[in-house]
């Protein structure tokens, strides 16, 4: 299936959702080559994203997670990186002002791959254990309000991509995904992009993928963040 859509991406013809579904099954199953990976995120990429192709692939993507179980609302901040603004994390402190808030927190995230910083090299330096179980982020957020999911861990099926992640270096659907399957099924989120095309039709996958209260923001000076310096 990979190579059909391989051919059809660079040919610019969108993909059904149940296709981009099937190359995401090959990708997480490592059916998939790296050359095969690459050549798909990279045709994705300079085709430009649907909301069909995303969201088939974010749900196979959360099929495959392991699951985090608390009861109640949860919310997560994140960005999809990728803005080359060389920027602190300002989603993870974020997190932890609105925990200190009262809200509870389900962040979800990684190490650095296309940008400066990433939620999981923050915690880290402040001296967090990123890589609890799910019953241990589901403490965490039941005590502190704020439990972190490092997705490795939790989606152990993609642990291959991260090396051609980054390799290619720059933004692909990969960056679009993470934000879109958090492990503990959070139902609000603030969602930051680095391209203003993208912001409606991530709005779009979120409503399909069930999610009941999401902000997707995207700064005029090219920020994946709510910037305070644009016009």
């Amino acid at each position: 299936m990979i190579r059909d859509a391989i051919a059809a991406l660079v040919d610019r013809r969108d993909l059904t959702e149940q296709e981009a579904a099937a190359c995401m099954e090959e990708i997480m199953s490592a059916e998939a080559t790296p050359a095969q990976f690459g050549a798909f995120v990279v045709a994705l990429r300079m085709k430009g994203e649907t909301v069909d192709e995303i969201a088939g692939m974010a749900r196979v993507m959360r099929e495959k997670a392991l699951r985090v179980e608390v009861d109640g609302p949860l919310l997560d901040t994140c960005g999809t990186g990728g803005d080359a603004k060389g920027t602190f994390n300002v989603s993870t402190a974020a997190a932890f002002v609105a925990a200190g808030a009262g809200a509870r927190v389900a962040k979800h995230g990684n190490r650095a791959m296309t940008s400066a910083c990433g939620s999981a090299d923050v915690l880290e330096a402040l001296g967090a254990r990123i890589e609890l179980s799910p019953e241990g982020v589901a403490a965490c957020i039941e005590r502190a309000g704020f439990g972190f999911m490092f997705a490795p861990a939790f989606h152990p099926a993609m642990k291959f991509a991260a090396g051609p992640r980054r390799e290619i270096g720059v933004r692909t659907v990969f960056n679009i995904l993470g934000p879109l399957t958090n492990p503990a099924g959070a139902q609000s989120q603030v969602l930051g992009v680095a391209e203003a095309s993208l912001a409606e039709k991530l709005a779009h996958v979120l409503l399909r993928l069930g999610v009941k209260h999401a902000l997707v923001v995207h700064g005029e000076d090219g920020l994946d963040e709510i910037s305070l310096v644009a016009d």
